[in-house]
């Protein structure tokens, strides 16, 4: 298994907002550098693969997901928002809930109230430059499957992706990195799957794919009844139009446990299955770990192992994207008895 890593990912780092009286399990900033640091000696201490430096694929691939009006704004959003409020960084403080995008605000603040859903995505100076090398990562792990033929990469993103949709962003997320990927693979002609298992919903990749039929996206994830990101991610979201049937979610009660998470997966694995993909895109999230400051499940360490080997059962050429997992002290071996899982499922 070959490993992309970007270590500038540290320039970004909501760590910087952490307040003393916050509770750890409402944290807003959770999504630290310090995340990506842990991950990366995990798999290198574990001898997983070489680890690479991304390539460069340019602009274009993002821009095919995501509006030019919200790339832009990602781009001079800190320089604005300094500029007009005198501070940093900049996090918006209302939110356009029903006014329609067409009338755009001539503000920093109020543009970032259209373009963001919460208030826990601030933009730093390097914000932009970092987000972009997290796709670049996602996009050089793609490559490898795609193009040479490697049956499993894992990018090791910072930040994560999967609740920015083409024209919003927000939960830690400024670009859809498994979106990116997949979208790429497809017009590379692959015919693509994605497997979105982190704890929450990703909202985002649905949205981008739920008028397309040559992606299949299926996530597991907490009730959105009673969890993050609330308004996404229910049983009877099948998709729309072209894409009507090919989109299908597992939502869980809080506290589920292996047993009941593992039968979840099999319903998945099995839509994949009957799907007949060229490629899976796996949102790899481990905020399903019991004691986990942001989730609700109660998965072991050794859970990972098992839903590795499951996944890897498919025999897919698969592309890993990190996305969740905020438990520091266990997220890296989360990560790394995932991945032994799912490659020694293959072998």
């Amino acid at each position: 298994m070959h490993i992309f890593y970007y270590p500038e990912h540290t320039r970004h780092d909501p760590a910087l907002l952490h307040r003393p009286d916050m509770p750890q399990r409402n944290a807003y900033y959770a999504e630290v550098a310090e995340r990506g640091e842990l991950i990366h000696t995990a798999v290198v201490e574990a001898g997983l693969g070489s680890v690479s430096l991304p390539g460069d694929f340019g602009l274009e691939p993002i821009a095919d997901v995501h509006r030019h009006e919200m790339l832009t704004l990602l781009q001079r959003a800190y320089d604005g928002f300094l500029l007009e409020a005198g501070t940093e960084p900049a996090i918006p403080n209302t939110f356009s809930v029903r006014n329609p995008l067409h009338r755009r605000s001539q503000t920093i603040l109020g543009l970032l109230g259209q373009y963001c859903f919460d208030t826990s995505s601030p933009i730093f100076k390097d914000t932009w430059d970092v987000a972009y090398w997290s796709a670049q990562t996602a996009l050089s792990a793609a490559a490898l499957v795609t193009a040479v033929g490697e049956q499993i990469s894992y990018a090791l993103c910072r930040p994560p992706g999967h609740h920015a949709a083409a024209d919003l962003f927000g939960g830690f997320c400024y670009l859809n990195n498994a979106a990116i990927a997949a979208n790429w693979m497809v017009q590379q002609g692959q015919r693509v799957a994605v497997l979105d298992i982190d704890y929450h919903h990703g909202n985002g990749t649905q949205a981008i794919f739920y008028g397309r039929s040559e992606v299949l996206f299926c996530s597991i994830h907490a009730d959105p009844f009673k969890e993050y990101p609330y308004y996404w991610g229910f049983a009877d979201e099948y998709g729309r139009g072209a894409g009507k049937g090919y989109n299908f979610n597992f939502p869980l009660p809080l506290d589920t446990e292996e047993p009941a998470y593992l039968i979840a997966l099999d319903k998945a694995l099995t839509r994949i299955r009957a799907f007949v993909p060229d490629a899976l895109v796996l949102s790899l999230g481990v905020d399903t770990a019991v004691g986990d400051p942001v989730g609700g499940c109660r998965l072991e360490r050794e859970s990972y192992g098992r839903i590795g080997a499951q996944i890897g059962r498919l025999h897919l050429p698969t592309v890993v994207i990190q996305e969740g997992g905020y438990l520091l002290p266990t997220l890296g071996y989360n990560v790394v008895t995932f991945l032994k899982g799912l490659t020694q499922a293959t072998e």
